[in-house]
């Protein structure tokens, strides 16, 4: 990969439509947006999402969970560290805002029961609410057929490190030119970023594809340490998108 990134091509910055690889492509819904749907970020106000539960805040076309329940996955608990049962708590559904993510005591700032999400990396720290495997459910559309819709834009085949908040930024770990509906995998790109604001990106999600892949897992770190977490998901692609 190194000596394939010697020759890859450099970038200009811009707006174009982006697809996103399936799998832990997911960290693009970590970081634009399930952080800012976690209860210690919406009670401070630091948030796109605060007093939006019931509107709409993304396409019709997604449809986002975080699921501690699910078997076996690397970011499942079977309670929280506070002692409540983990759940599946959807997050958004047909685009509609449908709750945050709450561990006790800024789910009571905000008048909402904890929803299992209180967590922390051991008992040197408070738990605060905190993603488990959070995923955007698979769609209709054929994999091929969402590379064949855009003539001139980025694949993004991997994603490595970033930051969330009412702004996010992810770097290209692995990307590559669409023309003409085809990925043009002779011609790598590098040092590129996908940045913007995670509400207006959850809003221009046009396609989701059928086939959702789960990665192995990873660590995400906040103000109580680091805890295990998953960001599957299908393929997706956005209408345009900052890149640079």
């Amino acid at each position: 990969d190194t000596i394939e990134m010697l020759h890859a091509d450099e970038m200009q910055g811009g707006e174009m439509p982006v697809v996103i690889h399936n799998g832990f492509g997911g960290v693009i819904l970590h970081e634009a947006c399930v952080h800012g749907l976690e209860a210690t970020s919406v009670a401070k106000g630091m948030s796109v999402f605060c007093g939006k539960i019931g509107t709409k805040v993304a396409s019709d076309i997604v449809n986002a969970v975080d699921d501690g329940t699910n078997l076996n996955a690397w970011g499942s608990i079977n309670v929280d560290d506070e002692g409540t049962p983990s759940k599946c708590n959807v997050l958004i559904e047909n685009g509609v805002l449908k709750s945050y993510m709450c561990d006790r005591y800024y789910g009571k700032l905000l008048g909402m029961e904890s929803t299992g999400s209180g967590r922390r990396q051991n008992y040197t720290y408070a738990p605060v609410s905190r993603m488990t495997n959070t995923c955007l459910a698979e769609g209709s559309d054929d994999e091929d057929e969402i590379v064949r819709s855009v003539d001139n834009g980025l694949y993004v085949e991997s994603i490595g490190g970033g930051f969330g908040g009412m702004q996010f930024s992810l770097e290209v770990k692995e990307g590559f030119w669409i023309k003409n509906g085809q990925i043009d995998r002779d011609h790598q790109v590098k040092n590129i970023m996908l940045t913007g604001n995670g509400i207006d990106v959850i809003k221009r999600i046009d396609r989701v594809g059928k086939k959702m892949k789960y990665e192995k897992g990873g660590f995400c770190g906040a103000s109580s340490g680091l805890i295990p977490t998953t960001t599957p998901q299908p393929m997706v692609r956005i209408s345009h998108m900052a890149i640079g």
